[in-house]
């Protein structure tokens, strides 16, 4: 089944005036873009148009640069692999930064890390191109968040048309119905038994945004990196509110919420974009596994492609998660020689050496 995402055109016209009714700073605070609606086909989408390099989600050189630099952190046991990858690194970021893909538009952006990305026909992908190119000659077009195991045939269309494919990450598909391993069924007995309280989606309040935007602030920017989206409690309660994010948490006996995810449903596609817990706690707790249990378990009761992004490579795989790589589609034929000449460098550098990597090392 290749076309698992479906854009509702309510959905898309809420989303885009959420993002036009203030600057995308307030929503996401590291972004700079802005954002329109598209309709071509009957298909409709969110478009993003940006010029500057800001969060990852809308600037390439961030994701292939500043990002990539942070992940050699996974090969400190590698000393020279990590400097080899480090010094390779460096000489790109010249390239990058000269491919001019910073300049671009996006489609079907929900300024989310994954974009669960509707069919799109040869005929569609035909006059979103020339649409483009119409309005924007001087920017790149650019789709993230494809993978061959749910767009098989969307790739194949694009590139058709000379779209250059680049590997961007490998993400984790979530396991086949009903197959639970052995840590995912201890998942199950910890959030059987645990202290906390379960929070469904109707039971937020108010004063919860805050605190689920504290949370995931704890895990993927304080733990983490601060190059990750950082989501403000506006983003998360407008996204709850207009329905397009479904909340889920727990909460301890004082009313406060420990953990959180958001989940953004598109179609038959299901993704996570919000995690959250509270660090400081005991980790036996084990927070952050019942949370993800509680993502998995709404997949597998509505039958869901469940996509779990990128990250904690060796909690998913013991979860039954299966790896792919994931792509990000650009279309630069109407664009300078020399900025073609740089996209096509990194695509062979991406192909040849990123994919290998990071399937060597489970990313």
């Amino acid at each position: 089944m290749n076309d698992r995402a479906k854009n509702k055109p309510l959905d898309v016209a809420r989303f885009v005036t959420m993002c036009q009714a203030a600057p995308v700073t307030q929503f996401v605070e590291n972004l700079q873009t802005k954002v329109h609606q598209w309709t071509v086909n009957d298909l409709d989408l969110p478009v993003t148009i940006t010029v500057k390099p800001t969060c990852y989600i809308c600037s390439p050189s961030v994701a292939y640069i500043d990002y990539a630099k942070h992940e050699t952190r996974h090969f400190v046991q590698h000393p020279l692999l990590r400097g080899l990858l480090a010094a390779l690194i460096t000489c790109l970021a010249f390239v990058v930064r000269l491919s001019g893909l910073d300049r671009q538009v996006q489609l079907n952006n929900w300024l989310l890390s994954t974009n669960p990305v509707p069919f799109i026909d040869a005929p569609t992908a035909h006059a979103l191109r020339d649409r483009h190119l119409k309005t924007f000659p001087n920017h790149a077009l650019v789709i993230r968040s494809l993978n061959q195991m749910a767009d098989s045939r969307t790739i194949e269309a694009l590139c058709d048309i000379g779209f250059c494919l680049l590997p961007a990450r490998q993400i984790y598909i979530g396991p086949p119905e009903g197959k639970l391993t052995k840590s995912a069924r201890e998942d199950r007995r910890k959030l059987a038994k645990t202290q906390y309280d379960l929070v469904e989606n109707d039971a937020f309040e108010v004063g919860d945004y805050a605190r689920a935007a504290e949370l995931y602030e704890m895990l993927y920017i304080d733990k983490y990196t601060a190059l990750n989206p950082q989501y403000t409690a506006l983003y998360i309660q407008q996204m709850h509110r207009s329905g397009l994010m479904r909340l889920m948490g727990l909460r301890d006996k004082d009313g406060q919420l420990v953990a959180v995810t958001g989940m953004f449903q598109n179609g038959k596609t299901l993704t996570q974009p919000i995690v959250g817990y509270d660090t400081k706690r005991p980790k036996s707790d084990g927070l952050y596994r019942m949370i993800m249990a509680l993502a998995q378990d709404v997949a597998h009761k509505e039958h869901l492609f469940f996509n779990i992004s990128a990250g904690a490579a060796d909690f998913k795989r013991r979860r039954g998660a299966v790896p792919t790589i994931e792509f990000t589609a650009v279309y630069v034929a109407h664009l300078p020689l020399g900025q073609r000449v740089c996209v096509w460098l990194m695509s062979k550098v991406l192909w040849g050496i990123g994919i290998p990597v990071m399937k060597r090392f489970g990313l």
